[in-house]
Parts: structure tokens; C-alpha cells; sequence
């Protein structure tokens, strides 16, 4: 039910017809923000950023293995 509510604020918020603000936080960074956030289901984005990492780790680490 959280990632449901967290997944209709984020479309809700996308579809505001509200202009993009100019950011200087690249997508990853406005992602711990908002996993560190309070609003319920933003644990979910830390999560997925972890896996992210872990996953990246492991191609990196495949690739220095073939050379």
C-alpha cells in the first residue's frame, strides 16, 4: 500500500503542468533525498539505490575478472 501511495504522488507530482525547476542535484542525488525523507515508502527508493550500487559493483568487478 505504501509503494502504491508513493508511486501515485510521484505521477501526481510529474503531471502538476507546473514547469521543471532548475536543479543542480543530479537524479541520484535527488534520490537520497527522498529516500531519506519522511513520506511513506520513500525507504523503497534507498532500497533500490542500494541494489543499484550492489549490482554495479558486481559488473564492475566481472569486468576487471576478463581483463
Amino acid at each position: 500500500m505504501r509503494t502504491w501511495t508513493l508511486a501515485l504522488a510521484l505521477s501526481l507530482a510529474a503531471c502538476s503542468g507546473e514547469a521543471p525547476r532548475e536543479s543542480n542535484l543530479t537524479q541520484r542525488e535527488r534520490d537520497s533525498v527522498l529516500a531519506q525523507s519522511r513520506i511513506p515508502g520513500a525507504h523503497v527508493v534507498g532500497r533500490a539505490l542500494r541494489v543499484a550500487d550492489s549490482i554495479e559493483a558486481h559488473v564492475r568487478s566481472a569486468d576487471t575478472v576478463g581483463q
